[in-house]
């Protein structure tokens, strides 16, 4: 029995990862090509860089000069942080209050953060356009409200599933010393909700880094820009792509977001297990 149960763990593994290297092969084939020559790229896109081929850095140096990648990284970076944090903080707050808190006042909250999941965004972002516009919100400030208001759904449902596998007990001892409601979120509860912090901020740092249509409907594009915009003007006239230096820009910009990715990972499954409670 033991044995079969080997092989057949055996031959998953074996399967998931041929999985994984089909997923990890498209970011593989961006880095080989990001090493050549234009004229290569569409002839040979699966050849390694040879000696015709190799370009060294120059796709990259390109990429930088011609997208303004600096500004837009920045820009980036100050959205995705200051987004995932503004959504972690409120987002766990709200799912505390929504989860010791029982009335018809957070049952219809709960249910109005599920229902923004199911709402598809080409639905809304028309009318967001303009109410963005008509708020001032093109700016890197401004778009960070927007994505509190889109990564809220999934954030709260997240955070309640883990504060109801809380026990309520250790919160009221914390009353008893005598915390107030803010000192007990912030001291107790806080500490706990560290896995879900983490695997949100995973799941919503590469959604805010890599998304392209919100930033491109509400940010003024003459003052800011950012990374999945400032790609697309490598694309020129009828259709012109200059592809060495947009295929060196992307593996810049998927850097950061992997090395997020890895630094956290350990904590994501236990998140989403511990999210999935129901209470």
């Amino acid at each position: 029995m033991n044995a079969r149960k080997a092989k057949h763990g055996g031959f998953l593994t074996f399967v998931f990862t041929l999985i994984s290297l089909v997923y990890v092969f498209p970011i593989v084939l961006v880095v080989i090509n990001s090493f050549k020559k234009k004229a290569y790229i569409s002839r040979k896109p699966f050849a390694i860089p040879t000696d015709k081929m190799y370009v060294g850095l120059e796709n990259y140096v390109n990429g930088i000069k011609k997208t303004g990648f600096v500004d837009a990284f920045w820009t980036s970076l100050f959205i995705t942080v200051l987004s995932v944090a503004i959504i972690i903080l409120c987002t766990s707050m709200c799912a505390w209050y929504i989860s010791r808190v029982k009335n018809k006042f957070t049952t219809g909250l709960y249910f109005l953060c599920l229902f923004s999941m199911i709402v598809p965004f080409q639905m809304v972002m028309f009318t967001l356009s303009k109410l963005a516009d008509m708020l001032h919100l093109g700016n890197p400030l401004g778009i960070v409200v927007v994505y509190l208001g889109f990564g809220a759904g999934l954030s709260v449902f997240m955070f309640c599933g883990f504060v109801k596998s809380i026990p309520l007990e250790i919160e009221e001892a914390a009353m008893i010393d005598g915390c107030t409601p803010i000192q007990t979120f912030f001291r107790i509860v806080m500490p706990i909700l560290k896995p879900t912090c983490i695997t949100v901020a995973i799941l919503q740092a590469m959604w805010i880094w890599n998304d392209y249509l919100l930033p491109y409907l509400v940010l003024d594009m003459t003052k800011y820009k950012t990374i999945p915009i400032a790609v697309q003007y490598l694309r020129g006239g009828y259709g012109s792509i200059d592809m060495g230096a947009m295929m060196g820009v992307l593996v810049l910009a998927i850097i950061p977001i992997i090395i997020f990715y890895l630094v956290c990972q350990k904590y994501i499954i236990e998140g989403v297990v511990a999210g999935a409670v129901k209470g």
